[in-house]
């Protein structure tokens, strides 16, 4: 592979690097207060949550990944993209008016005021264990493509080497910038990655061998095509069943949009409602850039790599790379400008959960447990030095647990690994937001058993159901993860309603009564089920209903008296463009 940094490439690439670290520097003169180095003041406008959100949500084994998984099942990976709108759209009018209410520094702290201290100290437990996991997992993959994007130069860095640079770097901008720095050169990063994903897109689509998006489409069908841009995969599929993905998967987007720190965080420090609201919609309109220019890249990757440049041994974490290498024109320094915007993904989703950890570290473990009366200079202390000991641990376990010319899609490991820990936490914040009689119990229940219900169901599917022919064809010899999620949050919700029913008596009569009050979500429901009718039971081509199931979306939200709500006609837009991918990509 040749060098992809020379001349003015290298100068830009490398002046973008040192302009994040000056940012991060000039910053930390502002930062003394306890709530000015966490949240930022609470004074962040809708653009910079956005840009935030978007900065800590696409990481760098999310490009990698994304566009690697692209290349090597296909389109279906859209699904992570897509399907992240509908728990966006339940952050925005569900979890961000519950959460804003209180005002706090950590969702640990809403939960333990919904519950009671058990379920807090276990949600801070279950966080904590859930950032070092990808914190090592950001380690592992940034080291890989820095030893990629510099291979064959004096300065290519060995894999530990890479990996101590990052956690250094990282460092850095989390000690001397705090929250206000974060967000902010998060933002400059996001703008970056947004114009290396259309860049690289773009570049790969426009190839005279591809046509553009739709001629990936008519070639994807040809008898030289892969048939990869089918969003739909079997049940059985061992990576992306559909029926995973229309169940597990919601849950898990559900953590990470509704009850994840490191990403909710941002709209806690929004400095209004409308300002966490709106830049959470902007930055799913942001998210939507992947499906259709980095997933939809790997696919027309795997055609270009076999017939145009002869590669067929590429892995599919080393695809990007690769791809950049042969299709990004040379020597205007775009290529430098798409490498920062790059690598700056590596220290964005990186120096985001650090942050995060400091706030849990401080405010939910130091103050709570230690010292209640602790100066806001001496939380500060402790977030900086729980920053350096993750640091130490996670160089350490990426080190001693990762192969970097280890095979597979890293982002789909990553995801499994940390899906034992979330069904549980997902059911405890969803019931504390819309039942107000669960009882406190059921909470640390749910979050404790989750992980053991995890493993017995995994174990229960693979070593005895997967025996019979009817489940070995339907969901194949093993149990994906996503069908795993979604039953044992199904169990951990009947367990806390039944914990509460049995313990909060006279609660059953208005049970229903405080489920049934999201009319438009139900509406919506009853739209696509319509559709649904008409596709499988009168055989209509789901294509020609993507438009007017999308029209249909976008009405069941909104009526004439809400034209001037900034926030529902973005967010029933967003949705209506989600509702369109889903039907015509089958």
């Amino acid at each position: 592979m040749i060098n992809l940094l020379s001349g003015i490439d290298l100068i830009v690439f490398a002046g973008c690097m040192l302009s994040f670290l000056w940012g991060s520097i000039k910053l930390y003169q502002g930062n003394k207060s306890a709530s000015n180095y966490f949240m930022a003041d609470y004074d962040l406008p809708w653009w910079s949550v956005a840009g935030s959100i978007y900065g800590t949500n696409v990481s760098l084994s999310q490009i990698i990944g994304m566009l690697g998984i692209g290349y090597s099942i296909g389109f279906a990976q859209s699904h992570y993209e897509l399907l992240a709108i509908p728990a966006i759209l339940l952050l925005c009018y569900v979890f961000i008016p519950a959460y804003r209410k209180k005002k706090a520094f950590t969702l640990s702290a809403f939960l333990g005021d919904r519950y009671n201290e058990t379920a807090r100290l276990l949600y801070t437990l279950v966080i904590v264990a859930i950032i070092i996991i990808l914190l090592v997992g950001g380690f592992y993959i940034g080291s890989r493509q820095l030893g990629l994007l510099l291979k064959g130069s004096a300065y290519a860095p060995s894999y530990l080497q890479g990996i101590i640079l990052i956690a250094i770097i990282a460092c850095i901008f989390v000690f001397f910038g705090g929250m206000t720095a974060v967000v902010r050169i998060e933002n400059i990063i996001t703008i970056l990655m947004v114009i290396a994903v259309i860049t690289v897109g773009v570049c790969t689509l426009w190839q005279p061998e591809i046509g553009g998006f739709s001629g990936l489409l008519a070639l994807d069908s040809s008898d030289r095509g892969f048939g990869k841009m089918n969003l739909y995969l079997p049940s059985n599929h061992p990576d992306l069943p559909w029926t995973g993905v229309f169940s597990g998967l919601l849950v898990l987007h559900g953590f990470f949009w509704t009850t994840n720190q490191f990403e909710v965080q941002r709209v806690l420090a929004a400095r209004s409602e409308r300002d966490a609201q709106l830049g959470a919609i902007a930055a799913g309109f942001l998210k939507l850039t992947i499906p259709f220019f980095s997933i939809a890249a790997g696919v027309a990757a795997a055609y270009l790599f076999r017939y145009k440049y002869g590669m067929t041994d590429i892995k599919p974490d080393d695809a990007f790379m690769y791809l950049m290498g042969q299709v990004v024109p040379k020597g205007y320094g775009l290529t430098g400008l798409i490498m920062a915007g790059f690598v700056g993904a590596i220290f964005s989703s990186i120096y985001s959960m650090l942050n995060s950890l400091s706030t849990i570290t401080a405010m939910d473990i130091y103050k709570r447990y230690i010292h209640k009366n602790a100066a806001d200079s001496a939380l500060v202390v402790v977030g900086k030095i729980s920053v350096l000991i993750a640091c130490l641990l996670g160089v350490s376990l990426a080190w001693w647990s990762f192969d970097p010319k280890a095979d597979g899609n890293f982002f789909l490991i990553l995801s499994k690994n940390t899906s034992y820990l979330k069904p549980g936490v997902v059911s405890a914040f969803f019931l504390a937001v819309i039942w107000k009689r669960v009882h406190p119990l059921s909470a640390a229940v749910a979050i404790i058993i989750a992980p053991l219900l995890s493993f017995g169901v995994e174990w229960i599917y693979d070593e005895w159901l997967s025996g019979y022919p009817y489940w070995r064809n339907t969901l194949g010899a093993k149990l994906n993860f996503m069908h795993r999620v979604f039953v044992v949050f199904v169990l951990c919700l009947a367990i806390q309603i039944g914990m509460s029913l049995q313990l909060n008596y006279n609660t059953g009569e208005k049970f229903l009564q405080e489920f049934i009050q999201f009319k438009s979500a139900v509406l919506y429901l009853i739209v696509q089920l319509l559709m649904l009718i008409l596709i499988f039971g009168f055989d209509i081509n789901s294509r020609v209903l993507a438009l007017p199931a999308a029209m249909m979306s976008f009405l069941a939200f909104i009526n004439i008296r809400e034209f001037k709500n900034a926030v529902l006609i973005s967010s029933s837009l967003l949705l209506s463009v989600t509702t369109w991918a889903l039907y015509y990509f089958t």
